[in-house]
Formats: C-alpha cells, sequence, structure tokens
C-alpha cells in the first residue's frame, strides 16, 4: 500500500480522507497549509501527493510547481473550481490529475491506483525509515534516534538531517541541500546550512563532526563512507 500525503485547509476533509484512505490499508501524512505541505513532501518522501488548491498560505498551483521543481512524486489534484481553465493550469503546473470537489472516496481510491502506476521508476515503496550508523531515522512519525535515545528536534533540522540520510555518504553540495530543505528559490544562503548543522552537531552529539561532516567549500556528508 502506499503513503499518501493530504494537502487541505479543510480538517472535516482531511480527517475524512485520513480514515477512509486508512481503512483502505494506506499510510496518511496530513498538512493544512502549503508551507506545511511542501516541508511534508520533503520530509516522508509520500508515493502520491493529494493537494487541494485553495490553500490559506500558498496557492496550491505554486505549490504543484515548487514540488516539481525537485520531486517527480504523483501529485492528484483537488479542488471546488472545475473549470477548464484552472484544470489546464493545474496540468501544466506539474499535476497528475484532477478531481472536482466533491468527490467520493471511491473515485480518489481509482485516482490514487492510476497514479501509483505511473510512478517514476525506481520510487522505493519501502523507504519509511533511515538507518546512518548509529542514527535512526523514522520519516513517517517524523522522529529521530541515536541508539535508544529520542532527539528532539524542529521540523527544519529533522528535514535538513533526512534529506542527508537519504543521500548518506555522498556530497551534497550546498545548493542541493538548500533547494531541497529551505525550497526551490534558495541556493546561496551558506549561513542557513552552518547555523543547522551547528545545531544537529550538539543533538546527535557529534561535536567533533564524524558523523555530519563538512566539505570545505562544497557541501556536506553524513556518514563516514
Amino acid at each position: 500500500m502506499a503513503l499518501v500525503l493530504a494537502v487541505d485547509d479543510d480538517t472535516a476533509l482531511l480527517r475524512a480522507i485520513s480514515i477512509g484512505l486508512k481503512s483502505l490499508g494506506h499510510s496518511v501524512a496530513t498538512a493544512a497549509t502549503g508551507e506545511h505541505g511542501l516541508a511534508q513532501t520533503a520530509l516522508v518522501d509520500p508515493d502520491v501527493v493529494v493537494l487541494d488548491l485553495g490553500l490559506p498560505d500558498v496557492d496550491g498551483l505554486e505549490v504543484c510547481q515548487r514540488i516539481r521543481q525537485w520531486s517527480e512524486v504523483p501529485i492528484i489534484v483537488l479542488s471546488a473550481d472545475g473549470t477548464e481553465d484552472r484544470k489546464i493550469a493545474a496540468l501544466d503546473g506539474g499535476a497528475d490529475d484532477y478531481v472536482t470537489k466533491p468527490f467520493s472516496m471511491g473515485e480518489l481510491e481509482a485516482r490514487l491506483r492510476v497514479a501509483l502506476r505511473h510512478r517514476p521508476p525506481g520510487a522505493d515503496d519501502d523507504e519509511r525509515e533511515l538507518e546512518v550508523g548509529p542514527l535512526h531515522l523514522d520519516l513517517v512519525h517524523t522522529e529521530a534516534r541515536m541508539g535508544d535515545g529520542v532527539i528532539d528536534l524542529t521540523a527544519r533540522e529533522f528535514a535538513l538531517l533526512a534529506f542527508l540520510a537519504r543521500h548518506a555518504g555522498k556530497v551534497c553540495t550546498h545548493k542541493m541541500i538548500l533547494q531541497a530543505v529551505w525550497g526551490p528559490h534558495y541556493g546561496t544562503e551558506i549561513e542557513y546550512l552552518r547555523v543547522y548543522t551547528y545545531r544537529l552537531r550538539r543533538k546527535l552529539g557529534d561535536d567533533g563532526g564524524v558523523l555530519l561532516r563538512n566539505v570545505p567549500g562544497i557541501g556536506y556528508r553524513l556518514g563516514s563512507s
């Protein structure tokens, strides 16, 4: 079954989608704003994103376009606006499908099946947890552990750590990290990375930079390999 990220500011609808999809065997993560949806997409690496266009902070079309700059995850757009122009704009903006509200759970499930069949090659159904040495990350519940101890991380700290863990042993450039964790309009704000990697090292007990390594002038690498 799939991990579905549902992004909608209608809490009743979000709850109904979550209950309905879980009853069908899917795992569900949720977000009520566009910015939270973008962060969750990076954090939990969903198999499908179900995205409302009428979000309170960022227009759903912009969210769709921003996701498309760094991810090929299938996106099913939800909207009360069923006009042809709006559908074309969503599909041109990177959406894979368009569902007009109101809709039935049966219709949404059918659309999910189609989206899952069209996932990019190499999509990993089992990447829910990551381990790098003594570090364990639960991507679904956004929980980090070192050995038996839980590490208290902010959402941004977890997103940064999760991104580096997905590429463990490889050098990730400053621009690559900033665009994946902060957004596609970032790329030169290296000071952000200095601050956040300093915080992560303190929380990981890695003050010497053994686990989270700086590669001078290039970026960072998680892991000793």
